[in-house]
């Protein structure tokens, strides 16, 4: 006899429903800004990355000092934001912030050094390219090799303002050049997804192989049964070498 699936209770529901349940509860403001400011500093910059889970492309990092005087209502963390609404507060963010800046690690250096130090390189960079420098960092749950006072906050993309900021501006500029490269490798539907894990885009990383571009270090990128076409070129290009280089037997 069949059994009926029970449905899931409230108090079970996935990690990653939990996570945005908790992350939308929260409220984004000015709260560390003003502690960093009551404690002397005048340039405090929110820093954040995106794409760190993806499994296509770079990882993004951006950092922000924004104008005490003048606040960009609607800044949270750019997860919970429709795209065009990102794609106007970026604007606006640009235009009154005191500075900002925009920071890549390709997938390259990613599989070179690991994501998790690929996201602190470009927050690293994202940092040192601010006109002006900032005296005070507020970070998303890290700590920079900086000799800049700072301070990590966890979920700091949905409590602070100005990590909200760079982390909107670091997710408009990710999706932009991803998208660039959607008709270059149509069959992954990166326009859509991003270089994230997808039915769509695993099914395709399954049947054509991983693209030049997709993170080779990540499991569902090298698991893949059909081998990258860029490695294959170069394995036959190194073999071809070999045989000329070997004299032929007598």
């Amino acid at each position: 006899m069949a059994t009926r699936t029970q449905p899931r209770p409230d108090n079970e529901i996935s990690p990653s429903a939990a996570k945005l349940r908790l992350l939308k509860r929260l409220r984004c403001t000015l709260k560390y800004e003003k502690l960093a400011w009551a404690a002397g500093a005048t340039l405090v910059a929110g820093v954040d990355e995106v794409g760190r889970g993806s499994l296509f492309g770079p990882v993004v990092a951006a950092a922000v000092v924004l104008d005490s005087s003048y606040r960009i209502r609607g800044l949270r963390d750019s997860k919970l934001l429709p795209a065009e609404r990102r794609e106007v507060l970026a604007e606006r963010i640009r235009e009154h912030a005191i500075a900002w800046s925009i920071a890549a690690v390709d997938s390259a250096r990613i599989d070179q050094i690991n994501i998790y130090h690929a996201s602190k390189l470009a927050m690293h960079e994202a940092v040192q390219k601010l006109q002006p420098a900032p005296d005070h960092l507020l970070i998303d749950a890290m700590k920079l090799n900086l000799e800049i006072p700072q301070r990590a906050i966890i979920h700091g993309d949905a409590l602070s303002a100005s990590i909200a900021a760079a982390s909107i501006l670091a997710k408009v500029e990710r999706d932009r050049m991803i998208a660039e490269w959607d008709p270059v490798f149509p069959v992954y539907g990166l326009k859509s997804n991003k270089g994230y894990s997808t039915p769509k885009h695993l099914a395709a990383l399954r049947e054509h192989g991983p693209s030049p571009l997709h993170r080779q270090s990540f499991a569902p990128v090298w698991q893949a049964p059909v081998p990258q076409e860029v490695l294959e070129f170069m394995l036959q290009e190194e073999q071809q070498k070999e045989r000329i280089a070997t004299p032929a037997a007598s």
